[in-house]
């Protein structure tokens, strides 16, 4: 089974979860062009401070109230943290990452994303002071 593999950079998006899945598409149909094939897709973003999952698309408000909970669980600015030297969001931004994660695997059926109706993949920015970020997609077919 051949693999395939992107890098792309993400835009510098502003904090919050923002819904990659076209960038995603993009970059296996330049993979894999006009494929039919089933495999699997893996995503791994390359950082600390960001994360990835899949969740609904088509109401905009799933990302706000997530967004809005996950601060509430990993709140900024708490006299305890000892990791301040970033800002005070970079430690809650660390914990949001490993609670949500920074990798993904979706199957890949008749060339394209095995998503759900109404599933999309995200880009979870816990970051007030965003950079780009690497996102590793690699198409096992």
């Amino acid at each position: 089974m051949p693999y395939h593999q992107a890098i792309p950079t993400l835009p510098a998006y502003g904090r919050g979860i923002h819904i990659i899945t076209p960038l995603i598409e993009d970059a296996i149909e330049a993979l894999i062009p006009h494929s039919s094939e089933a495999g699997l897709v893996h995503l791994f973003l390359q950082h600390t401070s960001a994360s990835l999952a899949i969740n609904e698309n088509a109401d905009p408000d799933v990302r706000l109230d997530t967004e809005d909970w996950l601060n509430k669980i990993a709140p900024a600015d708490l006299p305890e943290y000892r990791h301040t030297l970033e800002g005070s969001d970079d430690l809650p931004a660390h914990f949001k990452s490993i609670m949500l994660g920074v990798s993904l695997t979706v199957p890949l059926i008749n060339g394209a994303l095995g998503l759900g109706m109404w599933q999309g993949i995200y880009l979870c920015e816990h970051r007030n002071h965003i950079s780009q970020r690497k996102l590793v997609i690699t198409v096992n077919t």
